[in-house]
């Protein structure tokens, strides 16, 4: 079914297309009338989608990045812990 409305869309290519070609994004109506030009509304539709491919902020990113060891050591400081909390109960 087709119906008659026209939408805004801003189109952005993605950097790396092992998995995406593309990111789509619909304008909203209310936009055009805040005085936004078209340059922003492409600007802001590549943060957006480079942020949204980053992760989850910088707390996801850098835990991502850590050595393997420095995960082994946080695993044996989380279990020593539980073991202390279970000899004062």
């Amino acid at each position: 079914m087709v119906k008659g409305i026209s939408r805004r869309v801003v189109v952005v290519d993605s950097p790396d297309q092992r998995y995406f070609e593309q990111a789509i994004f619909i304008v909203r109506n209310d936009a055009a009338g805040e005085g936004v030009t078209s340059r922003e509304l492409v600007e802001e539709a590549r943060r957006v989608a480079r942020n949204y491919a980053e992760g989850s902020g910088r707390l996801g990113h850098t835990l991502r990045n850590l050595h393997p060891a420095v995960y082994s050591l946080m695993g044996a400081a989380a279990l020593g812990l539980v073991w202390m909390l279970a000899w004062l109960i």
